[in-house]
C-alpha cells in the first residue's frame, strides 16, 4: 500500500470575503491560509463563520468560563488520556476538503477519525497538535514570494 506523502502547516491567517450569490446579494465567507512550514506555499479553505471564530479563539488562546464544542473535545481527550497525534488535510473531493484525525492512547493504539478540516484544525490548536497536509492537496495551492508581497 502507498503511504501518502505529507507536508507540515501551519495557520498562517483567517479572513473574511464577501462572496456573490445566485441570488445578486453578497454573502459573507471566511478563508483559512494554511502555510507550509519552511516555505511560502500557501492553502485556502473556504469555511463558515462559526468555523473561523473557533479557529481564531483557538489561534488567540481565548477560553470562555464555560466550554465550547472544541474545548470540550479537548477536555475529553485529557480526562481520559489520549493525545491528539496530529491531523492530515488527506483528500479533496469537488470543492470539499477532508481530514483524518489521529488520536493515540495510552496503550499506544492509534485510532483514525474522519473530520471536517476546520474541527481538525480547532482542536489541533487546542491541544497543540501538528497540523499536515497531503502533498498532492497542498501543490493545488500557489508558490508565493512574500517578500515580494509584503
Amino acid at each position: 500500500m502507498k503511504e501518502t506523502k505529507i507536508v507540515e502547516v501551519e495557520v498562517f491567517s483567517i479572513y473574511q470575503q464577501n462572496m456573490p450569490t445566485y441570488e445578486g446579494k453578497e454573502e459573507e465567507t471566511f478563508v483559512i491560509v494554511l502555510k507550509e512550514k519552511n516555505r511560502n506555499r500557501f492553502l485556502p479553505i473556504w469555511i463558515g463563520k462559526p468555523e473561523a471564530q473557533a479557529i481564531y479563539m483557538g489561534m488567540k488562546g481565548i477560553v470562555y468560563e464555560r466550554p465550547l464544542t472544541h474545548d470540550l473535545i479537548k477536555s475529553i481527550l485529557d480526562a481520559f488520556d489520549i493525545k491528539l497525534e496530529k491531523i492530515v488535510i488527506n483528500a479533496l473531493k469537488d470543492t470539499t476538503y477532508y481530514a483524518r484525525l489521529l488520536f493515540k492512547d495510552r496503550e499506544g493504539n492509534i485510532y483514525s477519525v474522519d473530520a471536517r478540516p476546520s474541527d481538525s484544525i480547532a482542536i489541533a490548536l487546542r491541544t497543540g497538535s501538528k497540523i499536515f497536509v497531503a502533498e498532492e492537496i497542498m501543490q493545488r495551492g500557489e508558490e508565493f514570494d512574500l517578500k515580494e508581497e509584503y
